[in-house]
């Protein structure tokens, strides 16, 4: 079994699973072309809200499937193409999405784990998570965007120690280098998380598209052909029904009908 990427959607809300048994979760070749396609079909779905992405057995993801390395890393051509365009593609897809994503991350968050959970917007993990890259023991670097990916997320001191030391790094140091937004006991995340998804997909779904839109052109260069399209389209939203609820609800007293 090469493992799969599960999407299961109960109204306004999506649930994307990393599921390969036996191997915590390690991403395989096929599970990368699955996560672009779960994101790409969740960025085109107008009626979704937020999305809890989480692994399946008690871990996240323990990073690649090395077991499949052999048949593609000793190659040049072949390696780009895996981190260029499978590794890269699903990530991208993450990073594209305007939907917000809530990580629920225990167990094993290795290398794989910490690319993709570096792609959410809010992160929650157990205090048994464990954070790393430690590939350098394998005898290779992380690929330039996805170290530029993780640095950004994680900061550079954390992501220097993961992949110069190999160091592992529990949830409360991973929090405390601000990786994470909270830390809470393993048999209370998953209650955490669902509370944390339900709060997000009750607010104004319109904004939180556009405040995701924002984040991802200002990151790239405040003066991006992105940015500058955003800053120019900025208050187009105004006459929107959203825009007139929430106004109008908080002047009324009431809670809004987003």
């Amino acid at each position: 079994m090469t493992g799969q990427v599960l999407l299961a959607v109960e109204g306004s809300l999506a649930r994307v699973t990393l599921s390969h048994p036996g191997k915590l979760n390690a991403m395989s070749r096929a599970m990368w072309h699955e996560l672009r396609e779960v994101f790409e079909r969740i960025q085109h779905d107008a009626a979704l809200r937020c999305v809890l992405l989480a692994g399946e057995g008690g871990n996240f993801c323990a990073g690649g499937d090395i077991a499949e390395y052999p048949a593609f890393r000793f190659d040049e051509e072949t390696l780009r193409d895996f981190h260029d365009r499978q590794v890269w593609g699903g990530l991208q897809a993450m990073l594209d999405c305007d939907v917000p994503i809530v990580a629920q991350i225990e167990g094993a968050c290795m290398g794989a784990g910490i690319e993709m959970a570096s792609c959410c917007d809010l992160r929650l993990a157990g205090m048994s998570a464990r954070f790393g890259a430690p590939i350098a023991k394998l005898g290779f670097p992380m690929a330039p965007r996805e170290a530029a990916l993780v640095m950004c997320a994680a900061g550079e001191l954390m992501a220097r120690e993961m992949l110069l030391a190999a160091q592992v790094l529990d949830a409360p140091t991973a929090a405390q280098r601000g990786f994470l937004n909270r830390v809470l006991p393993d048999d209370q995340l998953a209650t955490e998380a669902a509370a944390t998804v339900a709060r997000v997909s009750q607010l104004a779904p319109g904004a939180a598209r556009l405040n995701k839109q924002c984040f991802r052109a200002l990151a790239l260069d405040g003066r991006s052909q992105a940015a500058t399209h955003l800053i120019a389209n900025a208050y187009a939203y105004a006459d929107s029904d959203e825009h007139r609820e929430g106004v109008v609800a908080f002047v009324e007293k009431r809670t809004p009908q987003f």
